[in-house]
């Protein structure tokens, strides 16, 4: 005990960098948990989307407010337009889904998640928001919450990903098939160009990744052009 006691005495100045080592410690600690639970609570939201409601639930029409409810309704329909539009903006974009091409992979689990949660929150959306019910809107309010979720994380896993699943000839065909995209809708191309990119592109992808039809069919609007001198 003397000796401890001894050692402590003479190396007492070392509590001071240590408290600095302890308290990043203890900083990184508690960041990393709290990213451990926020994903989490996010995957819980994917398996459980009915469960939170609650949680979201914002207070119905306030006696001497009228139309509080609607306007809670539009509230919860400008969020899923919000949701709507990171979509499209993949959806509309040929080189994009390029890039990424996991976001339209129906094989990866957290894409097959995203579209039934769009689905869901597509079949609640109201067509006329003053005759929606609280109960209603609380089902609405949780498919919207759990359709915004399940996008970013696909969205984040996408992202992370890319190509890497595929193999080093496959990324090579998609690498052609996005430069070859990027021809097919320029403008300054030749009809002749752009016809034969966009065929070139679509063979390209063949057997890799298939585009949704509202992909295409933006696409060839693009080069309505191009595409309409090719099928005459």
């Amino acid at each position: 005990m003397n000796e401890i006691l001894s050692f402590a005495g003479s190396y007492w100045w070392l509590v001071f960098p240590l408290s600095g080592v302890f308290a990043i410690w203890g900083r990184s600690w508690s960041e990393a948990t709290e990213r451990r639970h926020r994903r989490k609570v996010e995957m819980y939201r994917l398996k459980h989307p009915g469960e939170l409601h609650g949680a979201h639930a914002q207070p119905d029409a306030v006696p001497g407010r009228p139309g509080g409810r609607e306007r809670d309704v539009r509230h919860v329909e400008r969020m899923h337009d919000e949701v709507d539009r990171k979509w499209l903006a993949y959806e509309l974009d040929a080189a994009k889904l390029i890039d990424y091409p996991t976001m339209t992979d129906v094989r990866e689990p957290l894409t097959v998640a995203f579209l039934r949660a769009k689905r869901v929150a597509d079949s609640l959306r109201p067509q006329d928001p003053s005759t929606m019910s609280s109960e209603d809107l609380d089902a609405y309010r949780s498919a919207v919450t759990s359709y915004d979720v399940a996008f970013q994380i696909a969205e984040t896993e996408a992202r992370r990903v890319r190509a890497s699943g595929f193999s080093p000839e496959e990324r090579q065909r998609l690498e052609t098939a996005r430069k070859l995209v990027t021809v097919a809708i320029d403008g300054a191309a030749t009809a002749a160009e752009r016809q034969t990119a966009y065929r070139r592109a679509r063979r390209e992808l063949d057997g890799l990744i298939v585009l949704p039809d509202a992909t295409i069919s933006n696409l060839e609007e693009r080069i309505a052009g191009a595409i309409d001198q090719r099928r005459s």
